[in-house]
Order: C-alpha cells, then structure tokens, then sequence
C-alpha cells in the first residue's frame, strides 16, 4: 500500500496545478465515483503509457516502417489520455441525465410544496422518491445544510457541480425567491413549464439536424455502393460489346 500512495503522491506533485485542477472538476461532475480518484487516475496513465507502448513495440518489429511508428505513436498517446476521456464522457452522459430529469423532478417537487410540504422537505421527497445523479446532488445538498451550510452557500455549490444550464438558472431562482421572500410555488411551476418547453426545443433541434448528419454517410458510403451496383452490368455489357 506504501508504494502505490508514494508513487501518487509523486505523481501528483510533479503534475501541473492546472490539470490537477481540471481532473477535480472533471471528478466533480461526473459525482465523484469511489472507483475513481485523482491519485488512480494519475498512476493509472503511466501504466497504460507502458502497457500501449509495448503493444506497438511488438506491432513494429514486425514491420518497421514509418507507418507503424506513427500508428505506435498514436496507440501510446491514446492510452495516456484513455482515463481522462472516459472521466469527460462520464461527467458529460451524467450532466444530460440531469438536464432531462430536472422538468419531471420539479414537476414533482411543485406537488409538494403545494400540498403544503416545505423546500427542503420537498426536496427530500423528490430525492427519495427519484433515481439517478439528480436525486444525488439534492440529497448532497440537503447534507450540506444538515452540517450546518448555509442555504444560499449549499445552492450556489449544487449549481456549481453542473453544466447544465437550465440547473444553474433555477438554483439562482431558488436563491433569489430564499432572499426576497418570493413564494416557492410559484418560482417552482414557472421554472418547471420553462424547463419543459426548452427540453420540447432541444428535441425539435436535434431532430433538424438528423438530415444533415445523414448526408455525407449517405454521399460518401451509399450512394458510391449504389453506383457500382447499378452501373457495373451496364459497364460490363459495354466492354463486352465493344470487345
């Protein structure tokens, strides 16, 4: 256990501060998994660097030519930054797991507080009765104020553990109705129907742009093997005449 801890302490003091800085937030949006840390991802780099290293050491005694070095090249690289990509595409599928849950979510939270349940206690509703990051982060942020946080400090930090936008915009309402004295309800119903309507927008948009990213497959891979399905006899037939 000595040696793994000194080599990550190693590895973490020889790192830049700004990429340890850029795992952190990496980590924070994709909810801090157990299985992965800062010190595991940095010593899990080095050994993949050696593993794809050898593997494209073997790849080019087999043939050396400037081809394969280039390709070993690559496969090394890829194996450096492998744990970094796998923490971004986790953080980026965990912050569109809540952009989709938060209109449902509020949904629910809005029936609660109407039935005369408070915030926080509505919050806990939807956190107990919901699945998935967003339940998370409400029960992290009921956590922060149970030690003793503040209110505005827990909803700053639970917008701050985001990227989605329509999460920051309604942790900032939250904050403004706790301040001005704004009833719940209300700024709950209207961020829940604003919520939907953008999530209704962002489905219409991807929808528009299926056409566009089904052109140049079907440019470059359909039609080229509809061609020389159609115009092969046709050719052929030619050859053969002329012949």
């Amino acid at each position: 256990m000595a040696a793994p801890r000194s080599a990550a302490a190693t590895l973490r003091a020889s790192a830049p501060k700004g990429y340890l800085a850029m795992l952190d937030r990496h980590l924070a949006l994709a909810g801090r998994p157990p299985s992965w840390t800062i010190d595991r991802i940095l010593i899990a780099k080095p050994v993949l660097a050696t593993v794809g290293g050898l593997i494209a050491l073997v790849w080019i005694s087999g043939d050396p030519v400037p081809l394969r070095f280039l390709g070993g090249l690559v496969l090394t690289a890829l194996c450096i930054f492998l744990p970094d990509l796998l923490l971004y595409n986790k953080g980026q599928k965990r912050q569109e797991d809540i952009q989709n849950a938060l209109a449902d979510t509020l949904d629910q939270m809005t029936i609660a507080v109407e039935a005369g349940l408070g915030f926080e206690a509505a919050m806990a509703k939807a956190a107990t009765n919901g699945k998935g990051p967003l339940a998370e982060e409400f029960i992290r942020t009921l956590q922060d104020m149970s030690i003793g946080r503040a209110r505005k400090d827990a909803y700053q930090a639970f917008g701050d553990r985001t990227t989605s936008p329509d999460l920051r915009r309604f942790t900032r309402s939250v904050v403004q109705a706790d301040t001005y004295g704004i009833a719940i309800a209300s700024v709950l119903r209207i961020q829940a129907d604003e919520m939907r309507l953008r999530r209704r927008q962002r489905a219409e948009e991807q929808a528009m742009k299926i056409p566009v990213k089904v052109l140049f497959p079907l440019i470059f891979t359909i039609l080229p093997v509809l061609f020389i399905v159609l115009l092969t006899p046709a050719a052929l037939g030619m050859i053969a005449a002329f012949t």
